[in-house]
């Protein structure tokens, strides 16, 4: 199985989901419509864990939701109150690793780990290593058996699980997420889920307003927008700090905050495209983000043309804000199948069938006219240049390619399948070369400070790294290649 229109975008290795329920929560529901809503973190495989007192199974497969978690084997899941979930992404060479498709269920000595995670450990290599060494088996080359080995042992000289987990913090480098349950059911469930009782519901304002009306709002009990000041409380307690534990049980919500204070980067690529539009991103709503880098994209790099349209449905939203800018109209200029999906090719695999599948373009719409084309961004090329020939046929007289982030030219080790160079176009052209191969009247891509300013209202700081070439931490390659370019 294979998505016919992603060979040429950056992936996020995967997402996360945890819940604590009661007696009338249908948790095995919850965790599977959590886990439709961050199916665009992993399409490759998907799993759901159940804790029912201290009893762990888990349901876990290829593809996406629906496939690798079937009716028939959902069914197996006991009624519980626990539930962690899991979607899947990983490079090529272990993508058919069906032990590498998570949530992990651990047994030791003191009981069973269910454990699931999003991101990628720098110091994985030494941490195996050290594990091997003291006569750990690995059953997979992930990042995730690796920290649940640490749990157990740390587990086997602490008092609770939290104080294992904590402790475990303190030797494991790197980005990630984690959600995981352990133990006896009174062990507790460690995830990003809250609840308490709050005066308050939320409003979805209407797409005709303009972009910063848009979004959701918190509003007290006479339906009355909050005070900023209030909602600003509230998101900060919605939002897991960076470093922060936080566990749920029968008793309430605790947080531990013991590794807090140290540097934050968030990742500036969640703003461009990993993130789903609809999401908040510390205080900062990720559509309103991506409209402001089509502002900021227009003032630095401004052309004459008729029409502005995006690359669906990635460059939608920066295709707005380049339109607000300039004054250019928007229109539809590339038209998706928004019933492929995902499917087998079993016919051939080059990237321009593909996109025959996936795209067509608008003729009665761009036929002579100058068009702005948005994307968020270009990886190998191979996408914009077959992208701008199908527009130039169907009569568009100029196609001016606009790139709502900065040239892709470094490797990320933190979570995402770039680790290389390789595959790098920017890496290895200049912006007039790029230009050429890709056959555009011009190209421009966003600044790395006109990205950062579109988040200025987060508080915490941000890797740029795959722009900029600066780590927030030192990052191996080395070890993503004894992780991803041979089995250990």
């Amino acid at each position: 199985m294979t998505d016919l229109f992603i060979e040429d975008k950056i992936h996020d290795e995967c997402g996360v989901f945890g819940i604590f329920g009661n007696d009338t929560t249908d948790i095995i529901d919850e965790t599977y419509l959590a886990l439709y809503a961050l199916q665009h973190r992993g399409t490759l495989g998907a799993g759901i864990a159940i804790n029912d007192n201290g009893n762990m199974s888990v349901v876990k497969g290829f593809g996406v939701v629906p496939e690798a978690l079937p009716e028939k084997e959902l069914s197996r899941l006991k009624k519980a109150k626990i539930a962690l979930g899991h979607v899947r992404h990983t490079t090529a060479s272990v993508a058919n690793d069906r032990t590498s498709i998570q949530p992990l269920l651990m047994r030791y000595v003191n009981g069973q780990l269910s454990l699931a995670l999003n991101g990628a450990l720098t110091n994985y290599s030494e941490l195996r290593e050290h594990l091997h060494r003291g006569g750990a088996i690995f059953q997979s080359n992930s990042d995730i058996e690796v920290i649940a080995y640490i749990i157990a042992q740390e587990r086997l000289e602490t008092a609770s699980i939290e104080e294992a987990v904590l402790n475990a913090m303190d030797k494991i480098k790197g980005a990630y997420s984690m959600v995981l349950t352990g133990g006896r059911y009174d062990e507790r469930s460690h995830h990003q889920n809250r609840t308490e009782d709050f005066d308050c519901g939320i409003m979805i304002s209407a797409s005709h307003n303009p972009f910063y009306d848009n979004g959701i709002k918190l509003i007290n009990s006479k339906g009355e927008k909050m005070r900023e000041d209030v909602i600003s409380e509230i998101e900060k307690y919605l939002d897991v700090e960076p470093g922060e534990m936080v566990v749920i049980d029968d008793e309430g919500v605790h947080s531990y905050k013991n590794n807090c204070g140290g540097k934050t980067s968030l990742c500036l690529f969640e703003f461009v495209y990993f993130a789903r539009p609809d999401s908040v991103l510390d205080g900062m709503c990720v559509n309103i983000a991506r409209q402001r880098a089509g502002i900021e994209l227009a003032k630095e790099h401004p052309v004459e043309a008729d029409m502005v349209c995006a690359v669906p449905d990635c460059g939608i939203d920066a295709a707005i804000g380049y339109s607000m800018q300039s004054g250019i109209q928007y229109g539809v200029g590339l038209v998706k199948n928004r019933f492929i999906g995902r499917a087998h090719n079993n016919r051939k695999k080059h990237a321009q069938y593909n996109l025959r599948i996936k795209l067509n373009a608008m003729k009665s719409n761009v036929q002579g006219k100058r068009i702005v084309l948005i994307d968020d961004s270009i990886v190998k090329g191979e996408t914009s240049k077959h992208i701008v020939s199908m527009l130039k046929k169907a009569g568009a007289k100029e196609v001016h390619l606009r790139i709502s982030s900065p040239p892709f030219k470094h490797p990320c080790y933190f979570g995402t399948d770039i680790d290389s160079t390789d595959n790098l176009i920017a890496a290895h052209k200049s912006i007039d070369e790029m230009c050429a191969e890709i056959g555009a009247d011009s190209l421009g891509f966003l600044s790395i400070n006109g990205l950062h300013k579109i988040a200025d209202e987060c508080k915490i700081d941000f890797c740029d790294a795959c722009f900029s070439g600066d780590y927030p931490i030192e990052a191996s390659r080395q070890s993503h290649e004894d992780k991803y370019s041979k089995k250990l």
